[in-house]
C-alpha cells in the first residue's frame, strides 16, 4: 500500500473514506472478540496496536510502502521526526484509552456522542485558531448536520434514548476528543511543512502506543481465557491489519493534505460503517433514526468532499475558491 510523497487532495479524500469506512468495522470484531472470551479493551487496543506495528513495519522493510529516505538526515531534523512520533504516539494513546474509558463509565452511545460530536468541533476552533484554516458558511453547515446525523444516529436506538449521563464519563470522552483534535490538527501542521514521512511517523507512533499500554494491558490481563482461540486470533489478527495498520496509514496521509476540520467530518463515516454492519451482518433492526442519522452524515460527508476539491482545484489555478 504505497503513500506516496506530494500526495493529491482527491487521493487524501479517498485515503480518509477507505480509512473512516474501515475503523467501521472495528467495533463489530471487537465484539465477537469479548463475546468470545475475557479480552478487555485496553489488551485488545494493545494487541491492536502491537499487531499493527509489527504489520507496518514488514511492509515498510520490504520496501512496498512509504518512502525511502536520502541517507542519513540532519541532527535537527532526526529530533524533529522523533518528536513527531512520540506526540502522535501519546495523543494515539489518550484518544483510544480515554474513550473506551468515557464508554466504561457512562455508556457507548453517551460516550460516542461526547468524544466524536465535539471532536469535529474542537478541530474546527483549532484549525481556525492555529492553522489559519476558515471554515465558511457550507463548511459549518456541513459540520452542524453531520454532528446532528451523529446524534440521530447513536441516540435513537432504544439503548440510546435512555442511556445514563455520568460527568466522568463526560470528562474522559472530552478528553479524548482533545487528543484526537490535536492529533489532526498536528498532523495537518506537519504536513503543511512538509519533508514528512507519513509512513514513518505512523509505525514508530505504533510503537510507541504498544509501549504505553503494555503495562496497563498486563494489569487487565493481556491472554483471554477463551474456547474458541482460532476465532479470537483471526478477529485479532483483522482488527490489526485493517482498521489500525491500512486504516491508520491512510489517515495519516489524507490528514496531511487535506483540511483538519473536513478530515473531522469524514471520519465519522465511522459510526455510519458501524451502524450499517450491525443491521446487515448482526441483524439488528433497521430504524428510522439509523437510516436518517446515516443520510444526514453521508450528505455532510459529500459536501464537505466536494468543497475541498473545488478548493484544490481553485488553488492550483491561482484563484479564489467560491
Amino acid at each position: 500500500m504505497p503513500v506516496a510523497p506530494g500526495l493529491s487532495v482527491g487521493r487524501g479524500l479517498l485515503f480518509l473514506i477507505v480509512a473512516g469506512t474501515a475503523w467501521g468495522t472495528a467495533g463489530a470484531a471487537a465484539a465477537l472478540v469479548f463475546g468470545a472470551g475475557d479480552m478487555g479493551p485496553i489488551s485488545l487496543s494493545f494487541w491492536r496496536c502491537a499487531g499493527g506495528f509489527v504489520l507496518l513495519l514488514a511492509a515498510r522493510a520490504a520496501g512496498r510502502w512509504g518512502r525511502r529516505g536520502p541517507g542519513r538526515a540532519e541532527p535537527g531534523a532526526a529530533a524533529a521526526r522523533v518528536r513527531q512520533v512520540v506526540v502522535t504516539g501519546v495523543a494515539l494513546a489518550v484518544f483510544q484509552t480515554a474513550y473506551f474509558a468515557s464508554v466504561e463509565a457512562t455508556g457507548l452511545a453517551v460516550g460516542t456522542v461526547v468524544t466524536m460530536g465535539s471532536g469535529p468541533v474542537l478541530i474546527a476552533l483549532g484549525a481556525r485558531l492555529t492553522l489559519g484554516e476558515r471554515l465558511g458558511g457550507g463548511g459549518a453547515v456541513a459540520v452542524l448536520g453531520a454532528l446532528a446525523g451523529l446524534v440521530v444516529l447513536v441516540l435513537g436506538g432504544g439503548d440510546g434514548a435512555g442511556a445514563t449521563v455520568r460527568p466522568v464519563g463526560v470528562a474522559w470522552g472530552l478528553l479524548s476528543a482533545a487528543a484526537y483534535a490535536a492529533m489532526t490538527l498536528l498532523t495537518r501542521r506537519w504536513g503543511r511543512a512538509g519533508g514528512a514521512d507519513a509512513s514513518e511517523t505512523t509505525v514508530w507512533a505504533f510503537a510507541v502506543v504498544s509501549l504505553l499500554l503494555l503495562p496497563l494491558a498486563s494489569v487487565e490481563g493481556l491472554l483471554p481465557h477463551t474456547a474458541e482461540p482460532l476465532r479470537v486470533g483471526a478477529c485479532l489478527l483483522y482488527i490489526a491489519a485493517v482498521p489500525t495498520a491500512v486504516a491508520y496509514a491512510l489517515y495519516f496521509a489524507g490528514a496531511a493534505v487535506v483540511r483538519s476540520a473536513t478530515v473531522s467530518v469524514i471520519m465519522l463515516l465511522e459510526p455510519v460503517g458501524a451502524a450499517v454492519i450491525a443491521v446487515v451482518l448482526l441483524g439488528e433492526t433497521l430504524t428510522a433514526a439509523t437510516v436518517a442519522g446515516t443520510a444526514l452524515m453521508l450528505a455532510a460527508v459529500t459536501g464537505l468532499g466536494v468543497a475541498e476539491t473545488r478548493s484544490a482545484v481553485a488553488a492550483r489555478r491561482g484563484t479564489a475558491p467560491a
